[in-house]
């Protein structure tokens, strides 16, 4: 039961439920949470921390 397990069981739910329009925000979410990660190191950091 790892992470994958989490993402199969998520697609299982848009597919079943027919809620194709929580993907664009959980991906939304995922792209700005790798970006921070990311960034928290370099030089960019300031103006990602900026933004928000």
């Amino acid at each position: 039961m790892g992470k994958l397990s989490i993402v199969r069981e998520f697609f299982e739910f848009l597919r079943y439920r027919k809620k194709w329009w929580l993907t664009p925000i959980v991906l939304v979410l995922i792209l700005l949470g790798a970006l921070i990660v990311f960034t928290e190191g370099s030089a960019l950091a300031p103006f990602i921390y900026a933004i928000f």
